[in-house]
Formats: structure tokens, C-alpha cells, sequence
């Protein structure tokens, strides 16, 4: 550590011993607010009275508390010193105006939080002279003259942005509460909080009346400001939506959703619809993160102040379990898997995790496995639940969050599909069969997804975004997005006839879900993930079943991956493995076009060139690849004829939006069933230091489908190592107590269950 940094830290201890010695001095004061701690009403809503008293007295002795508040003092302290801007409004995300009226309402909490703390009036002035800047900018302001929102802000280019702030200025009112004179206050509220409540609420119906992550962030920003001051009338409104309003059911936002359907709103009405039983929220783990802050945060506020609503028992305590199934939403390295409109990347180091884990800590009983996850973001939310987390830690009581296999129910009452995760340690599989998840839906029935020890393997492209880069279309959703991104082609799962599942219209496929059929985990040697799906098209079926198969053998797990069609009509079918990496070899001759060509027209088809095409001999075949210095294979069965296709991402992309990358087509023409049957492994590894490439090749010497009826499906997997084993599933019958045989290359095969593996040798 250098000089300077070493004073700094210095001064920083120097300066909490003497808030410790202030504070234990004026303990029994009466006459300042400021200590008067345990008698104020104020703060009350996230950091209480009663937690800064903690704070202080705990100050110096919780590293971890210590660090994130001596981070958070820095940082202020520099915004302090660069002066209060308030510019009018005219940028999207990403833009100047956009990102400094973000910056003052997260500095605004910051510094309420750091008056409270540390008692210095320098943050409670800060936080005054910015509130009376804006209260003084608000009432001037027409909407925000960005036109894309279909519910546009007047800071912010739409209402959500407003909400924001709002959520976040509630906090620092909250904590300057007490510093303010009754008139100043009065100021405030008729001038600027009443006002800007009522402009994102009544003002802004299609924007607060509704069940989504916008609305959520809309009724918590109204029910924040509304328990500030006290007002049940704003609280009422916030928690039950607005009354007697007729809305159009027809009107969409600018994902193409529905606005409000049925009528429901609310802050109740966002925690009772999205979120199924489990905690899986309908829109997928990208949008959970960024709606969990106003949940649990107005949730805490609630329990402070309301206790008496009991909002973490809601649903069965829906919010507390919905943090854990966050947590198993994510890879090794604790970034989200990207189920619907999600941007690569986004993880539980964000800040809406940091204080979703303390506070499901807080108030979820103190499960120590979250302290694991609370010390590798290291850093906490300087209030109640953060210290509550830093004390833990102090007294080690940490314990590893397990990730295991599990599979999360969707809709309200967990019958709407679900996702199952299967883990092997390296391989993790994310299978998708759920619905479609509000607006920020794809169309992907049965879609999977695979990672090995934290790195995609075979990937969801996600979002087609560059969130807050003003470069690329203002930092917000890009048109490749619908064209692309949100098309079944764009997924690893199945097309026919080269359309979307539902035609790729929200109207119909937002009224159906895939189905579970089987998920089983309970043998290490074999976990299995199975699913149908018989809406996507009219008159079509499929049933995909997952599986990890876990060989002695072997080094590493291999993925078994199965996808019966059956249809009234003859179709084609076209499955893509989106594999990320270069290709190193194939089993097959491919003829690769020395000008590449549209694969198609629309559906997404027409983002993906042609680069090289084989027609199958009915043989298995094998792609390899290497992709940061490991080795995989898919090996899929083919049927004589079918059409092998490499592509990638990037056509009729003029101002290269897209990812340019790879994927490998299954093509079946003109059939009415079709049986796709792949293995993936992760098999070898390669060291650019020793330049040596280490089981390079697949271990898989073939792959056969023995026995394919309405009743079962049978394939035998042959290993390099001569080891052969057979796979049966029923695909009619999911009764696990259900005694099965069937005579398979003349022996039979006894289990119960709905599967079975079984060693031929």
C-alpha cells in the first residue's frame, strides 16, 4: 500500500473513533435530534433509528462495513466537491443528462446514509441543496422530449428511470428528515414529492396500472416517498394500484406486452403474478435482479414501518425465497444464466444483490450460506441488514452456498412450466420450458443452454442491447432485438418451417407454457431434465429431455440431449447448437461457399449467413471445437439425407449490431417425426505454455437410437473405452413408481421410473 493511501486509511480510523467517542458522549442527549437516535421518527424506512445507534457503536470493529463505508465516503466526498448539476433533460440512456440525474439520486442516498452514520451536516446539506435544486427544476419541466417510451419521464425518458429516482431520493428524505425545517419539508412535498408521485401514477396509468418490473419500481417509488411522509392515501395507491380505472386490455408497451390484460396492479399484485411459488420470477433472472431492489427494499421499509402488513410472510415469504433462486440462477462465477431479454455478463456483484442478500439475511432467519455469498461481493448496504451481515462474518459464520441441481417452478401458482438446472461438476445445463414471460420473453420453448465451470459453452445470445451505451441506439433495446434476439432461431431448440414458435407473436404465445414431465436428480450418475411443449405449432408436439450422464470412466460429465417431433403434417426442422469457440475438426465433408448466403427471409433467418453445408450419409457425426483451451464435441445421429449447415450470426446487420458468431443446423426436410439425438462433451484441454493439447478428441464412439415408439425411446451410447450404455425413457408415462420393461437388441430391460441407464458391458 503507498503513502497516501496508507494516511487515508489512517484518517478514515482516526475519524470513526471519534464518532464512536462523539456518540457514546452524547448517548443520553436529548436536546440533539442528531443523537436523540432511539426517540426520532426518522430515518425509518431502510436504516432505522435504532441501527445507526448500532452503526456507531460497532464502528472500527466490522471490517467488512468499514471498508464498504470508507468506499462510499470517498466517492462522496468527491461528488461534494465537484458541485450540485441539475441539467434540463434531453438524452437517452446513456447520455449526459440521463446518466447525471442518475448519479445525483444514487449520491443523494449515499450521502443521506453517510449524515446518519458519521453525524457530519456536510452530507445533510449536500442532500438539502440538491433536493431544492430539483424541487425548484420539477415543476418546470414538461415531458421528458425523447419520444420512444410509451409512458415517457420528465428527468428520465421514461417513468421507470423517474422511479428510480424517486426509490432512491425517499431514502436520503428519509435520513435529512429531521435536519429539515416543518416549512422546508412542506416545500418539498407540495413542490416536489406529491407532485412527481402523482406524475408516474395518476399521470402515467399505462405505466403504474400493471403487473411488471416497471410498475414494480413505479409502486414502490410512490409507496416510498408515501411512508416518508407519512401519507396513506399515496400508500394505498402504491400497494393496490389506482382505483376504478378503465384501461384498453389491447394497449401494448414497446416490447410489444400487454399493458394490463386483467386489471390487476399493485405492489400485492407484482409480488402475487410474476413470482412462482419457488421464487422464479416470470421474466427471467436479468430482470429479477434489476426488480429485486424495489421489492425487497420497499418490503424492509414495509417491515419498518408497517410491520403489522407482514410482507415477508406474503406468498409463503415469496421475496426471501426469490433471493435463493436468484443465487441458483447463476453460473459458477456468479453471473445470471440468460433466460429471456438478458445482457451477458450481469451478475450477483451488482449492487441490487448486494442488498437483496442482506436483506433476505436480515429477515430470512440469517442463513449462513448468504454470508458466503455477502463475502465474495465484499461489500455490504450501510444500513440494518448490513450490519446485520458484517457481524456475522466477524464471527465467521459463513458457510458455502450450495448450488445444486433444481428445478424452478413459473407462474403464480407454479404451474406455468418451469427451468431446470442441471449440475455436474464442471457442466451446467439451463433448460428452458417455462411461459413466456411477460414482454421481455423469447420465443424458445424448450431451449437449453451449457456451461463449463462458469464459461459458456453453448450460449443464449440474450438481449440485442448495449445497456447505457449512447453509441448504440441510446443505450436501449435495439431493433436487432425483436428481428433477431427474441426468434426461436436465435436459440438452441427447435424451428419448423423456418418461422418462430407462435408465429413470433406475443398475443398467442403468452397464453401457453411448456410442461414439465420429469425432473429427477436423486443419482449422481444420471440427472434428467425432461419437457413437452404442444403449442409452439399447431398440429406439432415435442418432447426434449436433458440429461448429465456421469461416467467413472471419464474425466468430465457428457450432456445426452434428445428432441422428439411429432406432427400432423410433414415439415422442416431445423435445430441449431450455438457453440462458442473455433472449430478444430469434423467428421464430416462440408462444402464451404466462397461468397456466404442468407439462410432466410424472416424469423430471424435473415441475421444468419450460410457459410458451409453437408448433406448427411446417415453415419453419426462430429463437430469439434476449442474454446478457452478446452476441448468439446457434439456427435449427433443422423438419417441419410439431412442437411448439415454451418452459420453465423451477422447478416443484414448494417451498423453491426450482432455478435458475429457460430452455430451449427440439424436439418430434416419433409418430415412429419422427426427424433433429433446429440452428446456434448467437454473432453480435453490445451496449455499455449507447454503447447501440449490433452484429450483432444472425443470419447464418444457412437451414438445409436435402438428402440423410438409412442412408448419409448431407447439410445445406446457406445465410449471410445469400449464402455456401452443404454438410455430408456417413457415418453407417455411419468409416474415415478411405474414398473417399465422392453425388449431392446434382444434383451430385456426391467427399471422403474420414468428412465433408466443401463451398462451393456
Amino acid at each position: 500500500m503507498n503513502l497516501s493511501k496508507i494516511c487515508k486509511s489512517v484518517s478514515f480510523l482516526a475519524m470513526l473513533l471519534f464518532v464512536v467517542l462523539a456518540c457514546k458522549n452524547n448517548e443520553d442527549s436529548k436536546t440533539n435530534n442528531s443523537n436523540a437516535l432511539t426517540d426520532a421518527s426518522h430515518p425509518s424506512l431502510i436504516l432505522t433509528a435504532q441501527g445507526v445507534k448500532d452503526i456507531r457503536a460497532n464502528l472500527g470493529l466490522i471490517p467488512i462495513f468499514d471498508k464498504t463505508l470508507e468506499e462510499t465516503k470517498e466517492v462522496v466526498d468527491t461528488e461534494i466537491t465537484n458541485g450540485i448539476n441539475v441539467p434540463i433533460p434531453k438524452d437517452y440512456s446513456g447520455g449526459y443528462t440521463h446518466e447525471r440525474h442518475k448519479k445525483n439520486f444514487v449520491f443523494m442516498q449515499k450521502a443521506g446514509v453517510l449524515y446518519q452514520i458519521l453525524n457530519d451536516e456536510t452530507y445533510a446539506n449536500y442532500v438539502k441543496d440538491m433536493l431544492f435544486a430539483y424541487k425548484d427544476l420539477y415543476p418546470t419541466l414538461p415531458v421528458h422530449p425523447q419520444p420512444r417510451s410509451y409512458a415517457r419521464g420528465k428527468l428520465f425518458w421514461q417513468c421507470l428511470n423517474d422511479s428510480n429516482w424517486l426509490v432512491y431520493t425517499s431514502q436520503a428524505y428519509d435520513c435529512i428528515y429531521d435536519f429539515l425545517s416543518e416549512t422546508e419539508r412542506a416545500d418539498l412535498e407540495d413542490n416536489l414529492f406529491k407532485p412527481f408521485a402523482n406524475f408516474i401514477s395518476t399521470g402515467n396509468p399505462q405505466f403504474f396500472n400493471r403487473v411488471h418490473n416497471h410498475s414494480t419500481w413505479g409502486s414502490v417509488a410512490v409507496g416510498m416517498i408515501a411512508l416518508v411522509m407519512e401519507d396513506d392515501s399515496l400508500l394505498n395507491r402504491a400497494l393496490y394500484g389506482i382505483k376504478n380505472l378503465k384501461m384498453d386490455p389491447n394497449m401494448k408497451d414497446n416490447d410489444g406486452g400487454f399493458i394490463n390484460k386483467d386489471g390487476k396492479a399493485g405492489f400485492y399484485a407484482n409480488l402475487e403474478e410474476p413470482f412462482s411459488p419457488d421464487g422464479y420470477y416470470t421474466e427471467g433472472p436479468y430482470y429479477q435482479r434489476y426488480a429485486s431492489y424495489p421489492f425487497l427494499i420497499f418490503a424492509q421499509a414495509l417491515q419498518n414501518k408497517k410491520s403489522e402488513l407482514g410482507v415477508f410472510k406474503f406468498k409463503d415469504s415469496v421475496l426471501l425465497k426469490s433471493v435463493n433462486a436468484l443465487i441458483n440462477l447463476t453460473d459458477a462465477d456468479g453471473e445470471f444464466f440468460l433466460l429471456n431479454d438478458s445482457q451477458k455478463g450481469m451478475s450477483y456483484y451488482n449492487s441490487a444483490l448486494v442488498s437483496a442478500v442482506d436483506i433476505a439475511y436480515q429477515f430470512g432467519g440469517k442463513n449462513p450460506e448468504l454470508l458466503s455469498i455477502a463475502e465474495k461481493q465484499n461489500k455490504v448496504t450501510l444500513d440494518d441488514a448490513g450490519l446485520s451481515v458484517a457481524l456475522g462474518l466477524k464471527a465467521r459464520e459463513a458457510k458455502p452456498f450450495e448450488k445444486k441441481s433444481i428445478e424452478l417452478s413459473d407462474g403464480p401458482n407454479g404451474k406455468q412450466g418451469a427451468v431446470g438446472i442441471l449440475r455436474s461438476n464442471p457442466l451446467e445445463v439451463v433448460f428452458k420450458y417455462t411461459s413466456h414471460g411477460l414482454s421481455h420473453g423469447h420465443f424458445d420453448k424448450l431451449s437449453f443452454a451449457m456451461f463449463d465451470n462458469g464459461d459458456e459453452v453453448l450460449q443464449d445470445y440474450g438481449l440485442a442491447r448495449y445497456v447505457n451505451i449512447e453509441q448504440k441506439g441510446g443505450g436501449n433495446y435495439l431493433k436487432e432485438n425483436k428481428t433477431w434476439a427474441k426468434q426461436t432461431i436465435a436459440h438452441n431448440t427447435l424451428v419448423q418451417n423456418e418461422k418462430s414458435h407462435f408465429s413470433g407473436k406475443y398475443g398467442i404465445g403468452s397464453k401457453y407454457h411448456s410442461n414439465s414431465y420429469v425432473f429427477n436428480v436423486s443419482n449422481d450418475s444420471i440427472q434428467v431434465a425432461s419437457a413437452k411443449e404442444e403449442n409452439a405449432y399447431p398440429g406439432t408436439k415435442m418432447h426434449r429431455t436433458m440429461a448429465i450422464i456421469h461416467d467413472k470412466s471419464l474425466g468430465n460429465p457428457y450432456v445426452l440431449d434428445i428432441m422428439r417431433v411429432q406432427s400432423i403434417n410433414s415439415n422442416q426442422y431445423d435445430l441449431p447448437f450455438y457453440y462458442l469457440g473455433q472449430i478444430m475438426q469434423t467428421s464430416f465433408e462440408y462444402n464451404k461457399l466462397s461468397q456466404p448466403t442468407i439462410l432466410g427471409g424472416d424469423y430471424g433467418y435473415q441475421h444468419l449467413y450460410k457459410e458451409a453445408s453437408a448433406v448427411a450419409n446417415g453415419d453419426n457425426i462430429t463437430l469439434n471445437w476449442l474454446n478457452k483451451n478446452k476441448f468439446y464435441s457434439i456427435t449427433s445421429e443422423t438419417d441419410a439425407s439431412d442437411q448439415i449447415i454451418l452459420a453465423r450470426i451477422g447478416a443484414n446487420d448494417p451498423e453491426y449490431n450482432l455478435r458475429n458468431e457460430p452455430t451449427l443446423i440439424l436439418r430434416k426436410t419433409n418430415a412429419k417425426n422427426a427424433l433429433f439425438v446429440s452428446t456434448i462433451e467437454s473432453h480435453g484441454t490445451y496449455s499455449p505454455v507447454s503447447e501440449l493439447a490433452i484429450n483432444a478428441y472425443s470419447n464418444i464412439e457412437n451414438i445409436t437410437t435402438v428402440y423410438n415408439a409412442t412408448d419409448y425411446t431407447a439410445v445406446k451410447i457406445t465410449l471410445k473405452n469400449n464402455t456401452v450404455k443404454l438410455f430408456i425413457i417413457s415418453n407417455e408415462n411419468n409416474d415415478e413408481n411405474q414398473q417399465h420393461n422392453l425388449e431392446v437388441e434382444d434383451q430385456l430391460i426391467n427399471w422403474t421410473g420414468v428412465f433408466t441407464l443401463v451398462n451393456l458391458n
